[in-house]
């Protein structure tokens, strides 16, 4: 008698390079420029800069680019100078769209409410979380937000997922991560709300989960909507795999979500958590004024954390992920510099692999891996782009080579 040998065998494991869907969009490749922070929209408008930043990856191969933070509002921004999804921003937003598509490539635009990270110097007012909260970093007061204040801010991702529509971007990234204010309920170190919005997981999700379906309700299937959410943000009491297991499932469940962007760390308090690898502590005291350029100093590696970087070192974590995540599809960040490293990515289930530094030390990174799969990426994560984001976010490394 003879056996079907196919029956019980896995699939094949797809190219990095390979097509694939996301929501509406189709991408070239599986590889996503990662959302970083830029420093290229000094008036909160799209600059001819920006414009050459995300072409950049775009040319280098990349099969979508992420323009970091596209604030929902004024208040929601957690730096001067951030893009204010606004009908006054969709001209820029159309250019850039237009230049990036012109290469082959798609464009997300990273929709985030700043919360606790925000500070009054940048928005002209109190920053707002789930509960009053002290910003250990920045010592900040941020007030409890009020349910009028919430159902505002559902709006404002909503209306600027429109604008989203209209500038012509592929995706939306929703920024559900790094204790910004959605992520801030999901966390019960900042959350200690006695309503249905604090307590259990259930309810300290609620607010994302509202957030994500007004968004799905207003761009129906024009574009794709991913949310990047942490999975562990490196602070005690805070989000750790047990609890944010149970919001990526709930947030699944509701078959809104083209995809899950995971996560870790945050920007309230140990930093490096999510970057792992050098503390560059004197670069960022450089650009720092008196007294956080002392403080930094002195206190910058206990306040930031130290961690070890290795290679994939968020996938340990990510993989609890495939079996509870049934509808959206799932992207690996985190220490991901070669081929050896996509191909994991994918071995692993994951549909798409997103890439930060090491497309900020080499944009047409992807482009030479399509040429020679073996080459070894150059980043060599010194971290010495992290206080770059003072000015333009770039690497350092790239910038000492370039001819003159």
């Amino acid at each position: 008698m003879s056996v079907d040998v196919t029956l019980g065998t896995r699939p094949p494991v797809p190219s990095p390079l390979s097509p694939e869907t996301l929501g509406p969009v189709r991408l070239r490749n599986r590889i996503i420029k990662a959302a970083t922070s830029e420093g290229r929209s000094p008036e909160g408008l799209v600059t001819q800069d920006l414009i050459d930043f995300h072409v950049g990856f775009a040319r280098g191969g990349v099969g979508m680019t992420t323009v970091a933070y596209c604030s929902v509002a004024q208040e929601g921004r957690s730096a001067p100078g951030q893009i204010i999804m606004s009908a006054e921003a969709v001209p820029g937003l159309q250019r850039l769209t237009t230049a990036v598509h012109a290469e082959g490539a798609a464009i997300s635009a990273q929709l985030g409410h700043a919360g606790v990270v925000a500070s009054r110097a940048v928005t002209g007012t109190s920053a707002l979380a789930p509960s009053t909260f002290l910003n250990p970093t920045s010592f900040q007061l941020s007030k409890e937000i009020t349910r009028e204040q919430m159902r505002s801010v559902v709006g404002q991702f909503r209306d600027a997922a429109l604008v989203a529509v209209d500038s012509g971007f592929d995706a939306v990234e929703l920024h559900f991560g790094h204790l910004y204010l959605p992520s801030s309920f999901m966390s019960p170190w900042i959350n200690k709300r006695r309503d249905e919005y604090g307590g259990s997981i259930e309810n300290r999700t609620r607010f994302a989960r509202e957030i994500a379906q007004a968004v799905k309700e207003a761009v129906d299937d024009r574009i794709a909507v991913i949310a990047k959410m942490s999975m562990d943000d490196g602070i005690k009491g805070s989000i750790w795999l047990d609890e944010s297991l149970q919001s990526a499932q709930l947030l699944d469940s509701d078959k809104v979500l083209d995809a899950i962007e995971l996560t870790m760390g945050s920007s309230v308090k140990r930093q490096m958590f999510l970057f792992r690898g050098d503390v560059p502590v004197d670069g960022m005291a450089a650009v720092m004024k008196e007294p956080f350029k002392t403080g930094v100093k002195m206190l910058g590696k206990r306040i930031l954390g130290e961690y070890p970087y290795y290679d994939l070192y968020m996938l340990e974590a990510a993989r609890q992920f495939r079996p509870v995540v049934k509808n959206a599809k799932l992207i690996l960040l985190g220490g991901v510099n070669n081929m050896l490293h996509l191909e994991a990515a994918m071995a692993e289930g994951f549909e798409f692999a997103a890439m930060g530094r090491a497309l900020l030390r080499e944009p047409d990174l992807i482009n030479r891996l399509a040429e020679d799969p073996t080459k070894p990426g150059l980043c060599i994560h010194c971290n010495k782009c992290m206080f770059t984001v003072y000015g333009k976010t770039h690497c350092v490394l790239a910038e000492a080579v370039q001819p003159a």
